[in-house]
């Protein structure tokens, strides 16, 4: 008679076998599915990650180029010193004015678009297109069509259709630098919004419109009470992918105001250009700038991830 070890040893030995078996050949196609994304990695970790490492280095660091000698460490000097820097501040309080008012016209004339474009109107593959063509338009190329072919107070096509209002020679950049670079970041802007809660609008089941205009809902009652709550997602993922990219507004501000007059449309990516490769050749505070800013863009990317996937999970369940 065996016994018990005589009789289950050798079973256990391979059903062990076929586990590590198993194992292997899922680890081995696991790597084999990643490793032709391994280069795009390599590329990626070395065009991103080694320069950020590098900006969080020298932003421990007091060196300016335009001094010899003036490399030298400075512990979290840099970082007390945009606590107490009035250029920072007001950097810091144009950037969210900026933000807020082109991420909040941005939504709501998106918001607009979007419900016209979900109706049936005439023509509305063409107004589709011409919608999204000013996103698909370079910044720097944008910029300055608005301000020497739109707004230009000699030859500008505004000032020409205004100057029987009497405003036919009003300076719009120079009277209102902050609302001139806010309307090209709308007209920019608004089309994103437009597309991603025209996505929204086109998940949503026509039958249950149709069913609240059957119980007496009027137009806006159903916008409220069942449209509205069915985009809000989408909408708040629009907002916060948007200001990821409004935060960083660099272009339109340069060809437009060039940050002025004054320091009054000034924002941080364009501060930290004037303090480091724009003249102040200061590393040190342009290091520590760009830190700060990488830093809110990580905080805002979280939420708008979350955001998505989010929605991810909610169109799952559908």
């Amino acid at each position: 008679m065996k016994t018990i070890n005589e009789t289950t040893l050798p079973s256990v030995v391979e059903s062990g076998g076929v586990r590590e078996s198993a194992a292997s050949a899922a680890r081995r196609d696991a790597w084999t599915r990643r490793l032709p994304l391994l280069p795009a990695l390599i590329y990626v970790f070395l065009v991103t990650q080694i320069p950020f490492v590098l900006t969080i280095y020298y932003s421990f660091f007091s060196w300016n180029l335009l001094k010899p000698g003036s490399f030298r460490f400075a512990g979290l000097d840099n970082f007390a010193a945009l606590l107490t820097n009035g250029s920072i501040r007001t950097a810091v309080a144009n950037t969210v004015i900026l933000t807020v008012c082109v991420i909040t016209i941005s939504v709501v004339l998106g918001l607009a678009v979007a419900m016209l474009l979900n109706s049936e109107v005439f023509g509305k593959g063409l107004m589709r297109t011409l919608m999204i063509a000013p996103f698909l338009i370079m910044p720097t190329a944008g910029a300055l069509i608005w301000k020497d072919t739109l707004l230009n107070p000699l030859f500008g096509l505004l000032p020409y259709l205004l100057s029987p209002f009497g405003l036919g020679r009003l300076d719009w950049v120079n009277r209102f630098p902050m609302a001139t670079v806010v309307a090209v970041e709308v007209w920019r802007w608004t089309p994103f919004m437009m597309l991603i809660i025209l996505a929204g609008l086109q998940s949503q089941n026509p039958e249950i419109l149709e069913a609240a205009r059957v119980d007496g809902a009027n137009a806006l009652q159903s916008f409220r009470r069942i449209t509205l709550p069915l985009v809000r997602p989408f909408i708040e993922l629009g907002a916060l992918l948007g200001s990821l990219f409004v935060v960083q507004t660099y272009d339109s501000i340069y060809f437009l105001t060039f940050g002025g007059p004054g320091e009054d449309t000034t924002n941080i990516p364009f501060l930290l250009y004037i303090v480091g490769p724009g003249g102040g050749y200061n590393i040190g505070q342009a290091s520590t700038i760009g830190v700060v800013a990488v830093i809110i863009t990580i905080i805002v990317a979280t939420f708008a991830l979350r955001t998505l996937f989010s929605i991810f999970r909610v169109e799952a369940r559908r």
